[in-house]
């Protein structure tokens, strides 16, 4: 017979169950030299004991059975350490690229290095998150709540380190309001929740994908604004596609991810109220955009109405010059 693995406590093996049921039968009581099992307290007592029936077995194999086990490893915590080291690797990482682009750009702030960071990690996000989501699944709308795949671990240990890096320089440097502070809070703790259950990974990289989408867009106008050319038709452009992908795609899609997320029964509540507060962040960042869309398109006009005006005196005036009457000159006879 295989004796039951040693290791989670105290264990009955199918032996000792047979023992019990039978020692509940009305039989008499076999008086012999082993240990026997007593109905009334279900341990091992001495032979002639027993007032029920019960069924002999080996004192040795009964200690066995019932002797309380030595712990067995705990694979949780075997994963959970593999998930901290990749944390730690990412955050080293990205704090290895940040000192790498101050050193290599001392002529610039120390804002720039960061942003060049932002840039790359945004860059990276999109790329993955797309994959997973488009290509190597499952797709978020239809199947939230589900186990995390590998890919998704790796790419949300990826982007936690990156959120910490960015949390820890904004607090340092005090550069980010209180809503931006919020919106990395927020998705650290996200990622976390995600990563220690093992589960909804799969909406969380969505979210990853929309959140981070139109990352690359801001700090292209950041870069183009330190440089002098933000006033100029690719600031325009940036700023246009900046705009319309944050209300398509993270207010859009975001809604129709958030609702797919409220009504499937597979994520836990806390995850939906998760998903709800990253979504009112998101709509705090739009009515501040909306806001400077609405001044920037208002000052694009006055301007536009202002060159127009200025074109048409011009057009005007010559026009007057060149049909106009010419003047005598004045030669003083009245």
């Amino acid at each position: 017979m295989v004796w039951p693995p040693r290791g989670r406590g105290l264990l009955l093996s199918w032996e000792l169950e047979a023992c019990l049921r039978q020692a509940r039968r009305p039989h008499g009581c076999p008086h012999s030299g082993r240990a026997q099992v007593c109905p009334s307290r279900a341990w091992p007592q001495p032979a002639g004991r027993c007032r029920g029936d019960a069924l002999a077995m080996p004192a040795s194999r009964l200690r066995l059975l019932l002797a309380p086990a030595t712990p067995a490893p705990r694979p949780r915590a075997r994963m959970a350490l593999a998930l901290c080291l990749q944390v730690l690797c990412s955050l080293g990482g990205w704090l290895s690229l940040y000192i790498s682009l101050c050193r290599l750009t001392k002529h610039r702030s120390y804002e720039w290095s960061c942003r060049l960071v932002t840039f790359t990690h945004g860059v990276l996000s999109i790329g993955l998150s797309a994959y997973i989501g488009f290509i190597d699944g499952p797709w978020p709308f239809t199947h939230p709540g589900s186990p995390n795949t590998p890919l998704q671990v790796h790419v949300l240990c990826l982007t936690l380190g990156y959120f910490i890096f960015d949390l820890g320089w904004c607090i340092y440097f005090q550069s980010e309001g209180a809503l931006m502070l919020a919106h990395h809070t927020l998705s650290i703790l996200g990622i976390i929740m995600a990563l220690v259950l093992g589960e909804s990974g799969t909406e969380v990289n969505a979210v990853l994908f929309g959140s981070e989408i139109t990352n690359p867009l801001l700090q292209m106008r950041w870069f183009l604004r330190e440089t002098g050319h933000y006033h100029s038709f690719t600031g325009d452009v940036v700023d246009f596609l900046f705009v319309a992908l944050f209300t398509g795609v993270r207010i859009g899609v975001g809604a129709r991810l958030l609702y797919c997320e409220m009504v499937s029964p597979k994520p836990k509540w806390f995850v939906k109220v998760g998903g709800v507060a990253m979504y009112a962040v998101s709509w705090c960042f739009m009515v501040s955009i909306w806001r400077f869309a609405w001044r920037k398109s208002i000052k694009k006009y006055h301007a536009w109405r202002s060159r127009r005006s200025e074109e048409w005196q011009r057009k005007c005036n010559g026009h007057v010059k060149t049909h106009s009457p010419r003047l005598a000159p004045d030669n003083g006879l009245g």
